[in-house]
C-alpha cells in the first residue's frame, strides 16, 4: 500500500530526524541520483555520458536537485544547473560545482546585468533549448512548501518546456519530490504552467497530491523514497497495490457453502436497458459471489437468466444488495420499482451498493456500509440536492473535497468515479485508485464495477458491519480489481464491459497468488 501524508506531517516527522543531525538532504538526493542513473542506463545502456539539467528554485527541492546532480556529474554525467534564483542551496551549489557540474542564472529578456559574485546569465530561450536537449531533466523548482504555479523566470521557463514536449518526445521529466506547483495536501493543479513528470521521487513518504487527481496525472509513476521517518498512524490518503488485495478478498474455506460466501441481491435493468443488469450480475458471479437473486422485472430477468443461468430470480436471503445499474428514476414506474426495494434494503441493515439510478432516490442520511458509486456529473447532482454549489467542473478539479463533503452529507462511503477513483469513508479513510486504462471509459464499466463491489459487499457483510471504514477499503479494492482486468481482459487496447467481467476470475486468481 502507497500511504499518503500532508507537507505539515511530513516536516513534524523530519524535525526529530534534523535536530538529531540526520543528514535528510543528502540521503534524499542521494537516493533521487540513484533514480535517475538507473532510468538513463535503461534509456542510453550507460549512465556516463548522459546529460542531466537540473531546475533549481529557491527551496529545499533546489537543493535535493543540485546534491544529486553533483552525484551524477561523479558518474559521468554533464549537468547544468539552471537556476530561477539569485540565492540556490549553497551546500547543493558548492557541491554540484565541486563535481564538476555547472551552474547558471536563468535570465528573462530585459534582465539586469549581473552582480559581483553572481552566477553567469543564460538567457530563456537558451535555457529552454539546454534543457529540451538533455537526456533527463530534473524538476526541483517548489518543493512542498510552495503554493501557486511557478513564477517569474521559472513560471517562463516551464511554461516554454511544457509547450515543447507537448508536440515532441523530449527529456525524462523527473520531479524532486512534487511536479512544481501541484497541490501538495489536495492534488489540485494551479493556475498556471506545470511541467508534466514522467517519474517523481518523492522523499520519506509519498505526498497526497501524488496520488489524488488532478495533479496525479502529472506525477507520473512515483518511487517512494524511505528515509525512516516516524510517520502517524493514518495516511492522508492511500493507495491499494496489487499485494494489499489478497488481505481483502473473501476466499471461501473447505467447509463454506453458497450461503457462507455471500448472497447479493441485485436491482437492476429495466426492458429498455436489460444489459446493466446482465452486466452487473455477471460481474458479481464472475467476482466469485455465492450467489446473485436478481429482483427486478419479469423481462430483464429472462436475459439475466439467458446470460447467467445460476443466477436466482426472485426474493430470499441476502447478505447485501446493489441496486441502480440502467434504471432511469425520472421514470416513474421504474422509480418506485427502485425506491421500494432501496426502503426494503435499507431496512435490513445490509451493505448495499446504490449505483446510477438509486443514486437520485438515496435518503438524506446513511450507513458508512452503504456505498454510492457516482461518477463526477452524478456526484454534482447529489451535492446540489443537499444545498451545495458544485458543478461537474467543480467536481473534476476537487473530486476529494467533493467526495469527502458528500461523505459528511450523507453518512455513506463514496466512490467517486474516474480516471482516479477516490474513495471518501467512515474513520476519515481516503483512497485513490489508479488502475484503469483509458480504454474502460466504456458502455457498461460502471454496472460491472458495481457487481464487483457488490459481491465484495456481500462476501465480508459481517465484517464491514463490524468495521465500518472497511467498506472504503473494499471499494479501493473493487476499483482496483476492476481496472486490472480490464488489461487482462485485452492488454493495452480496445475492452468491451463484457470482456472485463469476463476477465475477472484470472485477474483475481493471479492477485491472490501474489
Amino acid at each position: 500500500m502507497i500511504l499518503g501524508y500532508t507537507a505539515a506531517e511530513v516536516r513534524a516527522a523530519e524535525e526529530p530526524l534534523l535536530a538529531r543531525g540526520v543528514p535528510l538532504m543528502e540521503r534524499a538526493a542521494f537516493a533521487l541520483a540513484t533514480q535517475v542513473a538507473a532510468e538513463l542506463a535503461g534509456r542510453r545502456g550507460a549512465v556516463r555520458g548522459a546529460s542531466a539539467v537540473a531546475l533549481v528554485g529557491p527551496g529545499n527541492n533546489g537543493g535535493d536537485a543540485l546534491h544529486a546532480g553533483a552525484v551524477l556529474a561523479r558518474r559521468g554525467v554533464r549537468v547544468v544547473a539552471l537556476c530561477t534564483t539569485d540565492a540556490p542551496h549553497a551546500g547543493g551549489l558548492a557541491a554540484l560545482l565541486g563535481a564538476g557540474g555547472r551552474a547558471v542564472r536563468v535570465a528573462a529578456p530585459g534582465a539586469a546585468a549581473p552582480g559581483p559574485g553572481a552566477l553567469p546569465p543564460v538567457w530563456l530561450g537558451d535555457a529552454v533549448a539546454e534543457a529540451y536537449a538533455a537526456d533527463v531533466v530534473l524538476d526541483g523548482l517548489l518543493g512542498i512548501g510552495g503554493r501557486g504555479a511557478p513564477r517569474g523566470e521559472a513560471g517562463l521557463l516551464v511554461g516554454l518546456l511544457s509547450d515543447l514536449l507537448a508536440d515532441e518526445p523530449g527529456p525524462l521529466v523527473v520531479a524532486v519530490d512534487v511536479p512544481s506547483g501541484t497541490g501538495v495536501d489536495d492534488g489540485a493543479l494551479p493556475d498556471g504552467p506545470v511541467l508534466p513528470a514522467d517519474l517523481t521521487v518523492t522523499f520519506g513518504a509519498a505526498k497526497p497530491g501524488l496520488l489524488l487527481p488532478p495533479a496525479s496525472r502529472r506525477a507520473g509513476r512515483v518511487a517512494v523514497v524511505d528515509l525512516g521517518l516516524p510517520l502517524p498512524g493514518q495516511p492522508a490518503v492511500a493507495r491499494l497495490e496489487p499485494a494489499d488485495v489478497a488481505g481483502l478478498w473473501p476466499v471461501p474455506g473447505p467447509e463454506d457453502h453458497k450461503y457462507r460466501r455471500g448472497v447479493l441481491g441485485v436491482v437492476a435493468g429495466t426492458p429498455a436497458y436489460p444489459g446493466a443488469a446482465v452486466l452487473t450480475v455477471s460481474a458479481a458471479v464472475r467476482a466469485g459471489v455465492g450467489m446473485v437473486r436478481y429482483a427486478g422485472p419479469s423481462a430483464v430477468a429472462r436475459a439475466v437468466l439467458a446470460a447467467r443461468p445460476e443466477v436466482v430470480a426472485g426474493d430470499g436471503r441476502v447478505q447485501a444488495w446493489l441496486l441502480g445499474p440502467g434504471v432511469d428514476p425520472r421514470h416513474a414506474k421504474q422509480a418506485r420499482r427502485v425506491a421500494g426495494a432501496l426502503e426494503r434494503a435499507l431496512g435490513t441493515g445490509l451493505p448495499v451498493v446504490l449505483d446510477a439510478g438509486a443514486l437520485e432516490l438515496a435518503p438524506e442520511q446513511l450507513a458508512p456500509w452503504c456505498v454510492l458509486t457516482p461518477h463526477a456529473g452524478e456526484l454534482a447532482a447529489l451535492l446540489a440536492r443537499r444545498g451545495e454549489e458544485a458543478d461537474r467542473a467543480a467536481v473534476e478539479a476537487e473530486p476529494l473535497r467533493w467526495a469527502r463533503r458528500a461523505h459528511e452529507l450523507t453518512g455513506a462511503t463514496v466512490l467517486l468515479k474516474g480516471s482516479t477513483t477516490v474513495v471518501a469513508g467512515a474513520g476519515g479513510a481516503v483512497y485513490a485508485q489508479a488502475d484503469a486504462p483509458g480504454w474502460l471509459a466504456t458502455a457498461g464499466s460502471g454496472d460491472v464495477l458495481a457487481g464487483v463491489l457488490g459481491a465484495l459487499l456481500a462476501g465480508r457483510a459481517a465484517d464491514v458491519l463490524a468495521d465500518p471504514p472497511l467498506a472504503a477499503a473494499l471499494a479501493a479494492a473493487a476499483a482496483l480489481v476492476h481496472g486490472r482486468a480490464a488489461d487482462v481482459a485485452v492488454p493495452g487496447g480496445p475492452v468491451a464491459a463484457l470482456d472485463v467481467a469476463d476477465a475477472l476470475p484470472a485477474t483475481v486468481a493471479g492477485l491472490l497468488r501474489g
